[in-house]
This record gives C-alpha cells, structure tokens and sequence, in this order.
C-alpha cells in the first residue's frame, strides 16, 4: 500500500491561556480528498495554519509521503508541495491570466519576460483545470468567480502542488460554478494530489469527498469514509449531539416593524419574506455565503435589492442609505467592528456617540464635553462596559467590551429596529452571556430585532424563531426548541434528503 500523502499527528497548539488544538490528527491519501470540518471555533483553520507554516505547533509531528518534515514558514510549506487556495482568490484583477499565473516567478530571458517560454507550462495548467487556453491574455477581473478560483488553483500547481487546501471553496459560487469546481478537483485527485476541503455545507461533501474528519472544541473527533455517515450523523458529531439550550423568556410581540416581501439581491438572496415585531428578536442563522448577511446590508440600506419591498413601520418607501435608514429608525451593528465599527484611539465616550453629535449641542459645530460625557456613561452603566473612565481609548479594551461600546453607539436614541451582524464574534462566553442579556431586555422594551448569526447555539438561544438560509433562500422558519443537530442539517443539506434521514 502507497504511503498517505499527509501524516498530521498529536497536533496540540496553545496561544496564551487558550488552548486552540490539542492532540489533532489528520491523515490524506494521495489522489483523495479529504474533508475537514467543524463548528466555528472547533479548530480547523489553526490546524491549517500550522500545515500551511503561518503557525508552528507545539507538540506533535507531520510526514509528507512518510517523511517526517518540520514546516517552519509558508515558503517552507510550498517547497514541500502544501499550497492553499482561500474562498476569496487572492490575485490581482487588473492584471492578465497569463501575468498572474507568473508574477513574482516570471522567466527571462536577460531583463525581459520570456513569454513563449513560460508558454507550454501555463497552457497545460489551464488544460488541467479546464480553461480555455484563449483566455490567458485576459484581465482576471473579466473572469467570473469560479473561473478566478480555477486561475488559483492553476497557478498553485506550478509549484508541484502534493497536497491542496480548499478553504471554503463554494461559498461563494453558484451550483454550475460548483460543478465546475468540482471537474476541477476530479482532474486533480486524478494526477494524485491530495486535496483537504474544508466546508460548512455538508450536502456537497457527499458529491466530492472521499474521507471526513470532524473536529470539536480543539480535537479530531472522528474520521470516517463519507459513504459511512450521512448529514445528521456529521452534524451531531459537530455539535457533540443534543445540546440543551437556555432560552429567553418571551412575550408577546406588538405591530410588525419591519416587514420584507419577495425581496432578492442578485447573487445574494431571493424571495425573502420575514416579519419583526415590535418585542421580538428574530434570527436568521446560516452558514457563510448563505445569503443572510447581504439581507442586514438591505435593510439598512447599504445595498440596493434587486426587487421586492422593504417596509419600516407600514412604509415602503425605498431605503436609499445607512443615514436614511437611521431617520427611519433603524440602527446597525456591523460584522466587521475593525473597519466599520469603531475609532480605535479615540475615547469610549467618543465613539458612543460620534453618531449622534446632534444631541451634544444647542450651538452647531459645538460640542459639549459634559453632554458627551453624561451620555456616555449612562449607557456604559447599562450595559456593565468594564472600564475605568469613559475617557479611555477602545484599543485598550478586551474585545466583548470594545462590542458592547460599539452596540452602545447605536442605543444612544433608542432604534425602532436594532439589526445586529454577528454581535458576538470573537468574544468570550462571559462577554457574549452580557450582550445577550441586553439583547433580550431591549426586546422586552419594546425595540424589534434582527440578528444575523453564523453561531447556531446563539441562534436558537437569543431568538423568538429562526429563519435558516441556505444558498439565498429561507429554508425553513423554526422555533427556539429546534436542536442543533437539526437546525445545521437545514443550513448545510436538505434535512428530508437520504443523506440526512
């Protein structure tokens, strides 16, 4: 019998107090591949880290064809045949195919690119993955996304690429594009690489993969052949099967505050109909790529749906930007707080209310520091913000506090509609347990909200009912007593097809 292709094992990687990984193991065949999943935060992209060389693992060891190698940097890790291939092509748009199949290892011929001679290996490449060789003089930005992502799967295999590392492959791909893909990594396997993918949709596993390994709180769970499993039995195994789930004392919602009507966004979402009353938290939980972030991004008006209506407080006047969407009531708490959330050297209290400068002054232009101040820590003592002035920069914050600071800004004129992205990502479960909280009690003071979330226990334990998206569409709409097990069935296959019976 060959060698595997891949050896990872007792991989354990810790960063400060947090254990990330502990004693993982993952073994690919060559011409296989090889699925890797798990929820977020399991530990998969730290154990891909580490074979990548981005990290170096504490304990454990890794062969390759059955050699013991120690990958020390990512230069290290592509000398050894390891390349990586992330959801989002990492190329340059304005550039040609051609120029960036070879950029940065062009060859010459004195001061000049020897094209002709760069020539054969680029057109057995495009052959290899299935592009037309005519489109090598083409800008990449011409190209569509599944033909991007063929462009950097081909130009990893001028490294003699061994083992291949799909991270989220088809998340943003439609179903022909997945096909495609899918010839891809066929013809791939076929010349005895040895593919890792890792994916949260796992109706598609079944289709591509030939082996899967779950992993939970840091550790390989299982690995089984994939003919030996079906969707809930890879579901339970991620979730650590039936979870109880504490859930919020609910009453009864008031009038409809927000309503969607067949409502699309090409490429995102289509024929979303949802309803959030005043009192109630709705959520919508999928998987990344599944369409519910793009939904939040609609309603506060920073795109454009293709058709369908939006309708705030029995109005459906069209929502033409954020700052429009805000005079109508709405407020937003964005998934990306680094970029879109908060000013990281200026005060607490001016990052509280920098979005509402309106109420610090009766003179134009002016500001008053006491006002601000005063607001400020008003809602830093309703939300139990730790800090030790409402002066201190947010950079010097943990970040469950720089969240509950940037949640503040929105509070400071209480929203009709409070849409919250994600509004506990990357914080600790002591932090996530206070917004919660806070979540809950403005619900129960009248205000309708919209939680778009990709963590499921968070989804069924913050939500009055859940609407589950999957590739655009709602998939179904369940209550809070769904288990988990069930709920990543809905988001990740079709829970009355064979594979999740």
């Amino acid at each position: 019998m060959s060698k595997p292709r891949l050896e990872m094992q007792g991989i354990s990687k810790r960063y400060g107090g947090v254990r990330a990984i502990r004693n993982a193991d993952l073994v690919v065949e060559p011409g296989s591949v090889h699925a890797l999943v798990g929820e977020n935060g399991a530990g998969k992209s730290t154990l891909i880290k580490i074979l990548a060389g981005a990290e170096q693992a504490d304990t454990g060891s890794i062969a390759i064809d059955g050699e013991q190698v120690r990958i020390t940097s990512t230069g290290a890790a592509i000398e050894r045949g390891i390349q990586t291939v992330y959801q989002e092509p990492q190329l340059f748009q304005e550039l040609s195919v051609a120029e960036n199949f070879f950029v940065g290892r062009e060859m010459t011929h004195g001061p000049v690119i020897d094209w002709k001679s760069q020539a054969p290996r680029m057109f057995e490449l495009l052959d290899l993955v299935g592009l037309d060789r005519g489109l090598a003089a083409t800008p990449l930005g011409h190209l569509s996304i599944a033909q991007q992502q063929q462009v950097s799967i081909a130009k990893t295999l001028l490294e003699d690429a061994r083992i291949l590392i799909l991270d989220e492959p088809s998340a943003i791909l439609t179903d022909t594009e997945i096909e495609i893909l899918f010839g891809v990594i066929r013809r791939l396997t076929a010349s005895g690489v040895g593919i890792i993918y890792i994916s949260h949709r796992l109706d598609e596993l079944f289709r591509i993969a030939d082996t899967v390994t779950v992993m939970r709180d840091g550790r390989t769970v299982s690995c089984d052949p994939i003919g030996d499993l079906t969707v809930r039995e890879i579901a339970e195994r991620m979730v650590g099967g039936e979870l109880s789930q504490a859930v919020r004392t609910r009453s009864e919602p008031g009038q409809a505050v927000l309503e969607l009507q067949n409502l699309t966004l090409e490429g995102s979402f289509q024929n979303v109909d949802l309803q959030v009353r005043q009192g109630e938290i709705v959520g919508l939980y999928g998987l990344v790529g599944s369409g519910a972030a793009e939904v939040g991004d609609v309603v506060y008006g920073m795109r454009r749906a293709t058709s369908g209506t939006v309708s705030l407080g029995g109005s459906s006047r069209p929502i033409a930007s954020p700052a429009h969407a805000k005079r109508r009531g709405v407020r937003m708490l964005p998934a990306s707080r680094a970029d879109q959330g908060t000013f990281s050297f200026q005060s607490i209290a001016f990052n509280i209310t920098v979005g509402s400068l309106h109420l610090l002054s009766r003179l134009a232009g002016w500001v008053s520091p006491r006002v601000e101040t005063r607001i400020a820590e008003d809602l830093i003592r309703r939300l139990s913000v730790k800090t030790p002035s409402a002066h201190q920069p947010v950079s010097a914050m943990s970040g469950g506090n720089a969240q509950k600071v940037v949640l503040a800004r929105q509070l400071v004129e209480r929203p009709d509609l409070l849409v919250l992205a994600e509004p506990t990502q990357g914080v600790d479960v002591g932090a996530k347990e206070e917004i919660h909280r806070i979540i809950s009690d403005l619900a129960d003071q009248g205000t309708a909200v919209l939680v778009i979330t990709t963590d499921l226990a968070e989804a069924l334990r913050i939500s009055d009912r859940v609407l589950v998206f999957r590739a655009g569409r709602v998939a179904a709409e369940v209550p809070p007593s769904t288990s988990q097990a069930e709920m990543l069935s809905l988001a990740a296959g079709q829970s009355d097809s064979p594979e999740a019976a």
